[in-house]
Formats: structure tokens, sequence, C-alpha cells
């Protein structure tokens, strides 16, 4: 099959196929007479596998050490768990940051709401909350004034 069936297929950007043959996640495909790329079956498989866990937070060189571990014949479910188990910590700590925000965000929209509107001197309007939010370290400056 061309490179358009497997998109077909599998929904997957002609393009990323193509990166994803040169990271070396998909075998390099046989070539036709007029050199088109011509894909067996199984990368549709393949193809899938990527795609779910790409969707599940793993890095392509995670899915790489995966997929090298089958191909050689190896189970590679003890690392896939141990993959799994750091996303999922990962995971936890970015709903916990979230869930800090979003309080952080809704006591200084609060409190904003009673401020002014009109101090062009930032020190008593909610552009003052935004300034004294604990998001960047005493002493420390963007340069953006």
């Amino acid at each position: 099959m061309q490179i358009r069936d497997v998109v077909q297929h599998t929904g997957v950007p002609a393009k990323t196929i193509r990166y994803y043959e040169q990271i070396g996640l998909l075998p390099p495909p046989a070539r036709t007479a007029n050199n088109y790329r011509r894909y067996e079956p199984a990368v549709i498989d393949r193809l899938r596998f990527i795609i779910s866990a790409r969707s599940l937070g793993l890095a392509l060189a995670d899915i790489a050490e995966i997929l090298t571990a089958r191909d050689q014949g190896v189970p590679p479910c003890d690392r896939v768990l141990e993959l799994l188990a750091t996303q999922l910590a990962l995971l936890d700590r970015r709903i916990a940051d979230l869930v800090t925000l979003r309080a952080d965000l809704r006591t200084i929209h609060a409190e904003g709401v009673q401020r002014p509107r009109d101090d062009l001197s930032g020190a008593a309007c909610v552009c003052a909350l935004i300034h004294q939010y604990g998001g960047v370290p005493d002493g420390l400056t963007t340069g953006n004034g």
C-alpha cells in the first residue's frame, strides 16, 4: 500500500509517517520502481500503537524503546508499566498545580472585582494583585516592565 493508503487508514499525516521512518519508529518501507514508498499492512497496527502511546503522553524515545524491544522479541511489559506509572505521577502533579492555580485565580478575581478600574499607577487596581501574585520569586524580573 502507498503512503496515502496508510494516511487514510490511520489519520496520520504523510509528513508524520515520513518523520517516524526517519527517527526509526517505522521500518523503512520498500520502494517501487518509481521510488514510491510501499508499506506492509503491519505498519497500520504499528502506527496505531504509536498514536495510542502518544495520546497517553509517552515520549517518542520511550515508544521507540518499547517498539525496539518488541521487534527483538523481548516483552516490554514491565517497562511499559514503569512509563505509565511515571505518566500518572506527572499527571497527578500537573492536576495539583492546576487546582492550586484555579484557587489563586478565584482569589485574585474575587478581590480584583472590588478594586478600582482607573488607577493608572497600578498600586490599587487589579494589576497590583497580579504583581503581588507569588508566581515570580522576589528579585526576578522579566525585562517587560
